[in-house]
C-alpha cells in the first residue's frame, strides 16, 4: 500500500525563482530539515557544477544529480530544493512525484534576467547565464524547453510580485491543500508514465526549424542542415533577431557561385548587404587579412550590432569569425558553411583564429554564432579533392563518438562519394550533430572536447612543416588518424583489426594514409608547438575503441619517431 501524506516538499523551477530562500524558511517554519541538491551534488563530485559540465559532460552531472535525489527523496520531513533541469530526467520526476509534494516557483524570463543582474552585482564571477551576447533570449529559450517538464508540479507559486515571505506562504498552502488528497500510489500509476529518455538542454528546440541546437554557456543557438537552403539565409537571421545590415566576408571562388543567391535572401529579408572578399587558401587567413577586413568596417561605420556572415568554408569561417569576435569587442556571428569540413566540423563549436607562421590556428578565440545555415547543396560545386578532404572530419566523429554512424558510412561509402542527396544530408547533419554535443558539454575545450583532436596532432604538424600549402586539412587529418590508431595499437589499446578498418574506410573515401618527402624533423617541431601540448608533454588522443577515445601523455618520443616514419615514407 502507498503513502496516505506526502514524505516531502520538493520546490522545483527555472534558476533565480528563489528555490533554496524560500526552502530555508519554509523547513524553518515547519521544524523540518532543508537541502538543497545542487549542494549535494557538489559535496559528492568533489568540484563545482561548472566544472562537472565542462570535464566530464552533462550525462554525468544528471548521473550524480539522480544519485543525490534518490538518497534524500527515500527520507522524511525534508524541503528540497532541486536544480533548475532536475526534472528533465524521467526517473527523477517520479522519484519527486512519489516522495512529497510538488511546488513549482514561478517566474517571467525578464524577472529571472533582473535578479540575475542584481545578484551579479556582488559577485565577480560572470554566472553562465549572463555570459552570452544575448543572456534574455538564452533565459526565454531554456525556460521554454523546460516548461512542460515544470508543469509536474501538484502547486505552482508565481513569485515575481511577491517577497520571500509572500512566497513562503503560498508555499505552505499549497502544501496543505495538496497533502489533503495525496496518495502515492494513484501518483505512481496515473501522473507519471515512463518516459523514453532523458531530455538535454542541447536539444532544446527553441528555433523552429533547427535540425539541433548547440547549448554553451556562453550561447544557444540553431543549425539548421538542409539541401538548398541558403535561400532562407535572410528569413532565418531576420527570425533570430538580427538587425538589419550583414557584412558577407567569402572568398572569390565561392562568391562567385553563391555571392548573388546570399545578397539576394538578405535583401528581401530587409537587409542591408556589404561584401569583403578574399583570395582562397589557407594563406589568406593572417592577423594582415583581418587587419584589411577591420580597415574597411571602420570605412563603412560599421556597428556592434551589424551582423558578420561567414560565406565559404572553414577558412573563411575562421577568418569572420576572429574579426567579429574581436572587431568592436564582438559582432552577431553567421555561420554558413559551403565545404565539408565545415558543415561536419569547424563551423559549430565557436573556435575562430588566424594562423601564425610557426603554427596553425595560433592566434584566436572562443567565439560562438548566433545561427548555422548549412545548405547541403552547395558542396555540388566543391572541387573534387577539397570535397573528399573533408570526409576526413566526418570519419574522424564516427570513430570517437558513434559506432553506428560508422556503420553508416561503411555501407553508404559509394553514395556520400557521389553526392546522393538523402544519404549526404543524413551523413552532415549526424557529423554535425556529434560535433555539437561535445560542444555542449565543453565549449572551451579543457576537457572531453579535446577528443575532437583525434588525429590532429600530427596533422597539424603536418600542415606547418608543409606551410599550409601541400595539403588540404583534411588529408592532413586522414594521416594524422593513421598515425593516432598506430600509436593506439602500438601501446596496446586496440587489435590490429581496428587499425585496417580504419585504413579500409579512410582509402574508400579516397583519402591519404601516408605522405612522402616531407620533413619528420619539421613535423616534430610543430608538433611540440601545438595546442594540445602541456607543460612540454603533447596530450594526445588516441582510442580503446570504436567509440572510445583517451587522452595519454605518456606517450614515448621514439614510438613517435617510428610512427612518423611509416606514415612518411
Amino acid at each position: 500500500m502507498g503513502e496516505k501524506t506526502p514524505r516531502n516538499i520538493i520546490l522545483i523551477g527555472f534558476s533565480f525563482t528563489g528555490k533554496s530562500r524560500v526552502g530555508q524558511e519554509v523547513a524553518r517554519r515547519l521544524g523540518w530539515r532543508f537541502i538543497d541538491s545542487d549542494d549535494q551534488i557538489v559535496a559528492l563530485a568533489g568540484k563545482g557544477i561548472p566544472d562537472i559540465f565542462t570535464l566530464d559532460g552533462e550525462e554525468r552531472f544528471r548521473e550524480l544529480e539522480r544519485q543525490v535525489l534518490e538518497g534524500v527523496c527515500e527520507e522524511k520531513g525534508f524541503v528540497i530544493a532541486t536544480g533548475g533541469g532536475a526534472v528533465l530526467d524521467p526517473r527523477n520526476r517520479q522519484l519527486l512525484a512519489q516522495s512529497g509534494v510538488v511546488i513549482c516557483l514561478e517566474a517571467k524570463p525578464r524577472t529571472i534576467y533582473e535578479r540575475l543582474l542584481a545578484a551579479q552585482k556582488t559577485n565577480s564571477v560572470v554566472r553562465p547565464l549572463l555570459a552570452g551576447t544575448d543572456p534574455l533570449r538564452r533565459i526565454e529559450s531554456l525556460k521554454m524547453f523546460r516548461q512542460s517538464y515544470y508543469a509536474m508540479a501538484d502547486w505552482t507559486v508565481h513569485t515575481d510580485n511577491l517577497a520571500i515571505d509572500e512566497v513562503c506562504d503560498e508555499v505552505m498552502h499549497g502544501w496543505r491543500q495538496v497533502s489533503e488528497r495525496w496518495n502515492q500510489e494513484r501518483r505512481l500509476i496515473t501522473l507519471f508514465p515512463p518516459s523514453p529518455a532523458t531530455a538535454r538542454e542541447s536539444d532544446a528546440p527553441y528555433c523552429e526549424g533547427a535540425s539541433f541546437v548547440v547549448t554553451t554557456p556562453t550561447e544557444s543557438y540553431p543549425v539548421f542542415v538542409g539541401w538548398g537552403l541558403l535561400d532562407e539565409l535572410g528569413s532565418r537571421m531576420h527570425y533570430a533577431g538580427l538587425s538589419d545590415f550583414a557584412n558577407i566576408i567569402s572568398d572569390e571562388e565561392v562568391f562567385l557561385h553563391y555571392g548573388a543567391r546570399a545578397a539576394d535572401s538578405l535583401e528581401q529579408a530587409g537587409f542591408a548587404v556589404e561584401f569583403f572578399v578574399v583570395p582562397p587558401g589557407e594563406g589568406t587567413k593572417t592577423i594582415d587579412t583581418a587587419v584589411k577586413i577591420y580597415d574597411w568596417l571602420v570605412e563603412r561605420r560599421a556597428e556592434r550590432v551589424h551582423a558578420i556572415v561567414a560565406l565559404g568554408g572553414g577558412m573563411v569561417g575562421d577568418l569572420a569569425g576572429f574579426v567579429a569576435a574581436t572587431f568592436l569587442r564582438g559582432m552577431p556571428l553567421v555561420q554558413v558553411p559551403t565545404t565539408l569540413v565545415a558543415m561536419a566540423d569547424s563551423s559549430i563549436g565557436g573556435k575562430v583564429a588566424v594562423n601564425h607562421p610557426q603554427a596553425k590556428n595560433l592566434i584566436g578565440a572562443f567565439y560562438q554564432p548566433r545561427l548555422v545555415l548549412t545548405d547541403v547543396s552547395t558542396l555540388s560545386t566543391l572541387p573534387r579533392r577539397e570535397l573528399t578532404s573533408g570526409w576526413a572530419e566526418v570519419i574522424k566523429h564516427a570513430l570517437i563518438l558513434d559506432p553506428e554512424f560508422l556503420e553508416f558510412l561503411e555501407s553508404h561509402t559509394e553514395r556520400l562519394v557521389n553526392l546522393e542527396v538523402e544519404a549526404t544530408t543524413e551523413a552532415v547533419r549526424r557529423s554535425a550533430a556529434l560535433k555539437a554535443k561535445v560542444v555542449s558539454e565543453d565549449e572551451k575545450e579543457r576537457g572531453r572536447r579535446m577528443i575532437l583532436n583525434y588525429g590532429h596532432t600530427i596533422a597539424h604538424g603536418l600542415e606547418a612543416a608543409t606551410e599550409y600549402e601541400r595539403l588540404f586539412h583534411g588529408e592532413a587529418v586522414a594521416i594524422g588518424m593513421m598515425g593516432a590508431a598506430m600509436l593506439s595499437e602500438r601501446l596496446g589499446l586496440i587489435s590490429k583489426d581496428i587499425v585496417e578498418r580504419q585504413r579500409k574506410l579512410i582509402q574508400r573515401f579516397g583519402l591519404p594514409t601516408c605522405c612522402s618527402d616531407v620533413d619528420r624533423a619539421g613535423v616534430l617541431k610543430a608538433m611540440e608547438l601545438d595546442k594540445k601540448v602541456r607543460e612540454g608533454a603533447v596530450r594526445w588522443v588516441l582510442l580503446k575503441d570504436i567509440g572510445q577515445p583517451i587522452f595519454r601523455e605518456d606517450v614515448l618520443l621514439e614510438e613517435v619517431v617510428s610512427v612518423l616514419e611509416e606514415l612518411l615514407t
